[in-house]
């Protein structure tokens, strides 16, 4: 079981940008593609970007171009950075281990850390 801790979430206004960090407690390079998602308040948890363990990445259509998705095998450690943020961007994000084919999450998700964007 591996579970994951988020941080780097806040309030921004827009075209502002942010940093994710995602810590897993146990060893991520058993996970082949890890994913952060977002769930915004009365929607379904979606994702929006993803990344293997050789570092290929995709991305939601209404994210691409503005967030980067990276991780550390190393550190056991997934990033997003957000840039060009907007106000459709507030959600509460995730990240897990996904499968490789498709949006499911194969862990128990963490807390979330909530993203707010606004003026």
């Amino acid at each position: 079981q591996v579970q994951f801790v988020e941080s780097g979430g806040g309030l921004v206004q827009p075209g502002g940008s942010l940093r994710l960090s995602c810590a897993a407690s146990g060893n991520i390079i058993s996970c082949y593609t890890m994913g952060w998602y977002r769930q915004a308040p009365g929607k379904q948890r979606e994702l929006v970007a993803g990344i293997t363990s050789g570092g290929r990445t995709n991305y939601a259509d209404s994210v691409q171009g503005r967030f980067t998705i990276s991780r550390d095998n190393a550190k056991n450690t997934v990033y997003l950075q957000m840039n060009s943020l907007k106000p459709e961007d507030t959600a509460v994000y995730y990240c897990n281990c996904k499968h490789p084919s498709s949006d499911y999450a194969f862990y128990s998700w963490g807390q979330g850390t909530q993203v707010t964007v606004s003026s």
